[in-house]
């Protein structure tokens, strides 16, 4: 059997300054690496929202077709799923950081939902699962 996982999710930024302060200062994700990458003029910047998962790679927009990609990687539908162990308490620390919500938080068949939107604009799920879920999902 093959062992695999998800590494890393490419999320286009206008600026890496501006996409840390956001996603570490604002929503509180750790910084894994920031590494210069001077043979083509970018730097490797990888954050996390917690432990195990996924990480983000913050790619900084480097043309024209990029840009406009910018806050709708994915046309407009969520683009990303934050897992929580309580949305309630994430969304008041996020809404007294300025994090606009275009959902408030209501319960799901899967759990308790809410949508807020990035500093672009990528809309994203903040989920707490239900308990019976969490075996496809996260624990904390």
């Amino acid at each position: 059997m093959n062992s695999r996982a998800l590494g890393l999710v490419s999320l286009v930024v206008r600026d890496y300054e501006e996409a840390l302060a956001f996603y570490v200062g604002t929503l509180g994700f750790r910084l894994v690496e920031d590494t210069p990458v001077p043979a083509q003029g970018k730097r490797w910047v990888v954050v996390s929202p917690g432990k195990s998962g996924a990480h983000l790679l913050l790619a900084k927009a480097s043309s024209q077709d990029q840009l406009s990609r910018l806050g709708n990687q994915t046309g407009g539908r969520v683009f990303l799923f934050l897992y929580t162990d309580d949305c309630l308490r994430d969304c008041r620390e996020f809404k007294s950081k300025g994090v606009r919500f275009v959902r408030e938080p209501e319960q799901q068949p899967h759990g308790t939902v809410a949508v807020f939107a990035d500093l672009y604009g990528n809309q994203w799920d903040l989920i707490q699962p239900n308990a019976q879920n969490r075996s496809w999902s996260w624990s904390p």
